[in-house]
C-alpha cells in the first residue's frame, strides 16, 4: 500500500491508506470466501487438488509475521 505513518504527538498517529488498494483486497477476500463456500471447493479439497486456499494457508504458516 502506498501510504504511511506520521507521529503527530505522543498519543496521536496519522495513517495514510490507499483506498483503491483496500478495495482490491476486499474484492479478492470476498471472492475467496465465496469460493470456499462453494461445492467446487469441497470437491477439490476432498480430491486433494485444491490450490488457491491451501497455498494462502501455507504462505501464512511459513511467514506468520506478515499475516
Amino acid at each position: 500500500m502506498s501510504g504511511g505513518f506520521k507521529k503527530e504527538s505522543e498519543n496521536n498517529l496519522r495513517v495514510t491508506l490507499n483506498m483503491d488498494e483496500i478495495q482490491k483486497l476486499t474484492k479478492r477476500y470476498k471472492k475467496i470466501k465465496k469460493y470456499m463456500k462453494s461445492p467446487i471447493y469441497d470437491l477439490k479439497q476432498m480430491a486433494g487438488t485444491e490450490k488457491v486456499v491451501s497455498e494462502l494457508l501455507n504462505d501464512l504458516k511459513q511467514n506468520p509475521d506478515e499475516g
